[in-house]
């Protein structure tokens, strides 16, 4: 089934559903049908690490909720690979890395889903026993009963992605293998990209990059093209954007406090908007239009948006 056919056959339901179950119903069905959320936080000032973290658990709970909740996109048995970006030797406040409360509250939604099992990593620039330290993902996930996966650089197997520009990619088969994949990255600052986002997250799951960096657009919508079926949800965390001197930062006048969690299942849809989040035109920013072109998903993210205040 197609995403517009689906999303036409839950419009559907939920209008059935609501004739049965009243106005109510209707309202909590349609919310189930969205296709992309955007949770705001409009209560008071979050200023230190544990009320930002707070927050932040909040909001991807409510962006989730908006989408219909977890079990849409996991079901019970699972496997699930929950993919942040854990790059850099940073610390959660300097925004190179995704925000270890966003992740955790993914893990735990996933469990609640049905999951049998969930495993957390990503292929770092850094070097991984620092990078899921310091990032402080390591630690929020593990006591939820997540495996956290250093991937081994043995391991990844060149695979046929027949994309137009990168034929084959080395890619993590741990990963491809798992039943759902949940793309968490941090809207930052990109010296070569612009801005990274969902698309650009993609990389973790190879090794050897360097070709990608001659033409960007182009291959991370190869790689996109390839992920996207085995990729359920995206979420994008914007509670702290890195607004300058990325993808590492390490200075925090760059660091930016938006408290702002997109998530939906159209990954140039959520970058366009976290083109926005950072000030730029998602017009402006290769890999969207170029994902917009191909027909990876639609700049036009306000079509799909559903915004949620949160408090």
């Amino acid at each position: 089934m197609s995403e517009h056919s689906r999303r036409e056959f839950l419009v559907r339901s939920a209008t059935a559903g609501a004739l049965a179950f009243g106005a109510k119903d209707l309202l909590a069905a349609q919310a189930a049908a969205a296709d992309m959320t955007i949770a705001k936080w409009t209560g008071a000032e979050a200023t230190s690490n544990s009320q930002i973290d707070k927050v932040a658990a909040q909001l991807t709970e409510k962006a989730i909720e908006g989408l219909g909740g977890m079990k849409r996109f996991v079901s019970r048995g699972d496997v699930v690979w929950v993919k942040p970006n854990i790059g850099w030797d940073r610390t959660p406040e300097l925004a190179a890395n995704t925000n270890p409360a966003v992740v955790a509250t993914l893990v735990r939604l996933s469990f609640e889903a049905g999951a049998k099992t969930v495993k957390v990593g990503d292929n770092p620039c850094d070097l991984a026993e620092k990078t899921y330290d310091a990032s402080g993902i390591a630690a929020a996930v593990r006591p939820l009963g997540a495996k956290v996966v250093l991937l081994d650089r043995k391991r990844f197997r060149e695979t046929s992605v027949k994309g137009e520009r990168m034929k084959t990619l080395l890619m993590y088969p741990e990963i491809l293998d798992c039943d759902v994949v949940i793309n968490v990255p941090v809207v930052k600052h990109h010296a070569l990209a612009s801005c990274t986002a969902c698309m650009k997250n993609y990389m973790g799951v190879i090794d050897e990059r360097r070709p990608f960096h001659q033409a960007l657009p182009e291959c991370l919508v190869d790689l996109t093209r390839f992920m996207k079926p085995r990729t359920g949800l995206h979420v994008l965390d914007g509670v702290r954007i890195l607004q300058g001197h990325g993808p590492k930062g390490g200075n925090p006048a760059d660091v930016v406090l938006k408290t702002t969690i997109a998530a939906g299942v159209d990954p140039v849809a959520l970058d366009a908007f976290g083109a926005e989040l950072m000030g730029r035109k998602p017009s402006e920013i290769g890999s969207v239009v170029k994902g917009n072109e191909a027909g990876l998903g639609t700049m036009d993210y306000r079509s799909l948006a559903r915004e949620i205040a949160v408090s």
